[in-house]
């Protein structure tokens, strides 16, 4: 049974300058603050530990400080999140206090304190090494759109699946529910630092889904059901619906 708390559990966003589609992404503005600002206060409205912006700028660590949370500087040559919020880790918590880590992208600005706690909970069971979220395909395009990646899944609950693979492939072939993979993590903190250990693996590469290292690895990720895909800010047009959103919010 998990307990999380501010002493064992971490909740680690990480945050690049870079952006080819939204430079300086981080930074763009919504309602007032920086976009990994209102990531952070959402990650603080889940209440389910210790907050800390994994980040590779300054002037990114700056603002978030500025705004009362820990932020730690990491590297700008890493190849992954994973890679990041280990190295970020390693500096926030070197005497391993952590044993349970939640990795929120940093481009989630209108996320729901309940959808990050829902990451959380598939690692109640001792076996599960990585948890994850999951939604429901209701859009008939998405089933065919190699942007939404899909959980290949046993059900082992009402709102639980057991992941078997993930893919940008219409899958499982036949009728029944497909579901839409949520990029966000909690992690058992050994099953992380094992995972970025590994060699990128033949399916990751052919797929580009960096989660079919676990897999391949013997790794097991549950995923819990969820309601709702978060809007994830890629483009000036996700920006945009961000800050209606969260402006609509505060009426």
């Amino acid at each position: 049974m998990i307990n999380p708390t501010l002493e064992n559990t971490i909740v680690l966003i990480p945050a690049r300058m870079a952006s080819t589609r939204l430079p300086g992404k981080p930074l763009a503005d919504i309602c007032g603050l920086p976009m990994i600002v209102q990531v952070a206060m959402r990650a603080r409205e889940a209440n389910i530990g210790r907050i800390m912006v994994a980040v590779d700028h300054p002037d990114i660590l700056s603002v978030v400080t500025a705004a009362g949370f820990e932020a730690v500087m990491t590297r700008i040559d890493h190849q992954s999140g994973s890679d990041r919020i280990f190295e970020a880790l390693t500096h926030a918590d070197p005497e391993g206090k952590a044993q349970y880590i939640v990795n929120v992208q940093g481009d989630l600005p209108t996320i729901e304190a309940e959808t990050v706690r829902a990451a959380l909970r598939p690692l109640s069971n001792p076996a599960t090494d990585i948890a994850t979220l999951t939604v429901e395909i209701t859009h008939e395009e998405e089933k065919t759109n190699p942007n939404v990646v899909k959980i290949v899944g046993s059900p082992i609950g009402e709102r639980r699946l057991r992941a078997l693979y993930f893919t940008r492939a219409t899958a499982p072939y036949g009728n029944g529910p497909l579901y839409h993979h949520i990029g966000l993590y909690a992690y058992r903190r050994e099953a992380l630092q094992r995972f970025v250990s590994l060699a990128p693996s033949t399916l990751e590469k052919r797929e580009s889904l960096e989660q079919l290292r676990a897999l391949e690895a013997g790794m097991r990720i549950d995923a819990e059901i969820v309601d709702s895909v978060p809007l994830g800010v890629d483009t000036p047009a996700d920006l945009e619906k961000a800050r209606t959103m969260l402006a609509g919010q505060k009426q």
